[in-house]
């Protein structure tokens, strides 16, 4: 009995010596601190900071701050800024570089410009300790940034500009503090700035030029190992947080980085982007945001008037100078109140690179204890201000946003039909379809199976949705639902229709099964019987596994392609594609298409860079090769007979790109029609040329034919 208890005090013992425990203590604080917190109506990363000073060492004692719990912060760190620039929206940033740079330097100077002489004259500090410490004001930490994540605004302006603010400024504090390391340890030379420039630059060509090749070629030839794409990605990360650590920055700027350079290869739909966002929400970032809240001591406040003058003081300091800089920038730019706080929120926190800059200053002999305590209450109170003011402008925004959100010029709920042909293209047309899907619909895609009605068709069928049931567990990987149909019909085609029509689908997409069957599939009964005679918009798809590494989407656009009924639903889809791609698009198309492809973005408030190629000779299609490249992702707009700008000519296209665009990727859109009028909707201003054009030409045909008759 004895030894039971003394067992049992072994192990409960402060602070736990069981690693079994400690991970099961901080597992139950990950899942339940954000519960409770959020039920009061508080912000869960605060459960999870307060839970940390807790059973921190300077709260209950029940966890060490030890080797292993440093691994993890640190780990929980480098993925909020990974994710911060994988989730960075470039070609919106590309368009706001300027404004981030604004921002960078305002969070920069302002903070630095309030900072000294409060701490030179009022704290009356030495001039290398207050230097150091007014810089700490200008650094912050992204730690409100998971909350912006799980609101869905992460690509928005405001968290844009402020992510590549934190950036600039942290990089110019963490120069500063190489700087006067330099200068107490009496090393700062020319030979130290060369060395140093020389390093940053090595580092940044590795990790913006080389780990994106080594990208390519990884996804390229292991497409199947998929748990080996998430290892390969972490292994990328943490090799550029530590290139950055051997070049003199911290690991944070890395980290960063290697966000950004693996940012257009991983798509925001993809499977892969759900593991890296899943475990870094559900692991490291809790487990960092819980090594905040333990390096915490409350007991500092009781240590004299001194010692809360200067916590109050510097928490004050660094309060102020974030939200000035934050409403600078937003008076400069005109942005809302919600916008300011937002960006206050986001930059006002202290943690990390705070910790680094005060630790290296308190080892050096720069700063003092009442200093260092004093930047512990700095980095509690700026956390939960900064998680209060995020949460509120977030979800601020995020009405904003939703009231002038893009309106799909539909009036049905769209809903997406793909049959499976061939399963070695399963995958890919699901993620197409998964790509152009609108986040906010609810309805599942439906992936079907027709089998020929024969003597084997029930057998067929088992086999058929054994293999769909892949389909499920591939949607799953990405939260999607995916609804699986088996049917038998007389013939594939018709099968297709029919469950097209039960479940009022508004597109069908359509792959290929082999490419040496392109031309075979596509000139066959399956896909021409569909076109003809069904009311959806059809996409027919011959895709590679590597359409994430698209660089760009180019849209080929007939004659009058924006008087057909189906014009501005197709059209959202492919912006909806491009934002998903993270590319541009051009516009091969006439001025007047374009124009309206312009307007449409306006009015819905697309953000896509695009460029307008003027292209009419649809009597010479192959000349659009001079504009593509084999990295494009190639789509044809192909009016059905009867359209508007349907031209007989146009039946040659899809035999066209099978035999000299094999190595392309590239869709063929067939618009949808109008149920109860599928013939052309004539608008006032229609210009009658096309017709004139069509009567000319059979008045030519005509005439030539009499000639040979009357030669006979």
């Amino acid at each position: 009995m004895d030894k039971v208890i003394e067992k049992f005090q072994s192990i409960f013992q402060t602070p736990f010596q069981s690693s079994v425990l400690v991970f099961a203590l901080i597992l139950f604080i990950i899942l339940l601190a954000p519960l409770l917190f959020r039920r009061i109506k508080i912000p869960g990363i605060i459960g999870l900071i307060l839970a940390g000073v807790i059973i921190g060492p300077h709260g209950l004692n029940l966890i060490a701050k030890n080797s292993a719990i440093d691994l993890f912060s640190t780990i929980g760190l480098l993925y909020i800024m990974f994710l911060a620039g994988l989730e960075l929206d470039l070609k919106g940033f590309a368009n706001y570089k300027h404004k981030s740079l604004v921002f960078g330097f305002f969070t920069f100077i302002v903070p630095l410009a309030i900072g000294y002489p409060v701490c030179r004259f009022l704290l009356e500090f030495s001039f290398e300790t207050s230097f150091l410490v007014s810089s700490m004001f200008a650094t912050h930490t992204l730690v409100t940034y998971p909350i912006v994540s799980r609101l869905g605004i992460s690509r928005n302006e405001a968290v844009g500009i402020t992510v590549g603010g934190t950036m600039l400024t942290d990089t110019a504090v963490l120069i500063i503090l190489a700087v006067i390391s330099g200068m107490v340890s009496g090393e700062i030379t020319v030979d130290f700035w060369i060395k140093f420039s020389i390093s940053v630059i090595l580092f940044l060509t590795i990790v913006l030029f080389l780990i994106p090749k080594l990208a390519t070629w990884f996804f390229r030839n292991f497409e199947g190992e998929k748990n080996s794409h998430f290892i390969f990605v972490l292994a990328m990360v943490f090799l550029a947080a530590f290139l950055s650590e051997i070049a003199g920055l911290e690991p944070i700027i890395g980290a960063f980085a290697a966000g950004i350079a693996l940012n257009r290869l991983i798509p925001h739909t993809s499977s892969l982007m759900n593991r890296l966002e899943f475990v870094g929400n559900s692991l490291f970032i809790p487990f960092f945001l819980i090594s905040v809240g333990m390096l915490i001591n409350l007991e500092v406040i009781t240590k004299g008037p001194y010692a809360l003058i200067i916590a109050a003081t510097l928490t004050i300091v660094a309060l102020i100078g974030k939200y000035v800089a934050a409403w600078i920038t937003s008076a400069i730019f005109s942005y809302s109140k919600a916008y300011r706080n937002l960006i206050f929120g986001l930059s006002s926190s202290h943690a990390a690179a705070t910790i680094a800059v005060i630790m290296v200053g308190f080892r050096l002999g720069i700063v003092n204890e009442n200093i260092l305590n004093g930047t512990v209450v700095l980095i509690l109170v700026t956390c939960l201000v900064a998680s209060f003011v995020t949460e509120h402008s977030a979800k601020q925004v995020l009405i904003m946003d939703k009231l002038i959100a893009p309106v799909v010029p539909t009036i049905w709920d769209q809903k997406i039909l793909v049959p499976i042909y061939n399963p070695n293209n399963m995958e890919r047309l699901l993620d197409l379809a998964m790509a152009i899907k609108n986040p906010k619909n609810h309805f599942p895609i439906v992936s079907l199976s027709v089998v020929a009605d024969d003597q084997e068709a029930r057998q067929k069928l088992i086999v058929a949705k054994q293999t769909l049931e892949k389909a499920i567990i591939h949607a799953a990987a990405v939260d999607q639902d995916v609804e699986i149909i088996t049917t038998i019909s007389p013939n594939v085609p018709s099968g297709i229709k029919r469950v097209a029509t039960e479940i009022f689908a508004t597109e069908i997409i359509i792959g290929f099964a082999l490419k040496h069957q392109f031309t075979d599939l596509l000139f066959g009964n399956i896909i021409k019987y569909i076109v003809d005679n069904t009311n959806q918009a059809v996409w027919v798809c011959s895709i590679s596994p590597h359409l994430s590494q698209r660089k760009k989407i180019v849209v080929v656009c007939p004659r009058y392609a924006d008087r057909e009924y189906g014009f501005n639903l197709w059209l959202s889809r492919v912006f909806r594609l491009a934002d998903s791609l993270k590319v541009s698009c051009d516009f091969l198309s006439t001025p007047q298409t374009f124009r309206h492809v312009n307007e449409y973005m306006q009015i819905n408030n697309i953000a896509i860079s695009t460029k307008h190629i003027e292209f009419t000779d649809w009597n010479d299609f192959l000349k659009i090769s001079a504009f593509i490249q084999p990295t494009d992702l190639v789509i044809i707009a192909l009016p059905r007979n009867g359209g508007v700008s349907y031209k007989l000519n146009q039946e040659g296209i899809p035999r066209q790109m099978a035999r000299n665009f094999e190595n392309f990727d590239f869709i063929l859109i067939y618009p949808n029609e109008n149920e109860e009028n599928p013939e052309l909707m004539f608008t006032d201003d229609f210009d009658k040329s096309l017709i004139e054009e069509g009567l000319n030409q059979l008045s030519k045909k005509a005439k030539s034919l009499t000639g040979v008759f009357r030669k006979k």
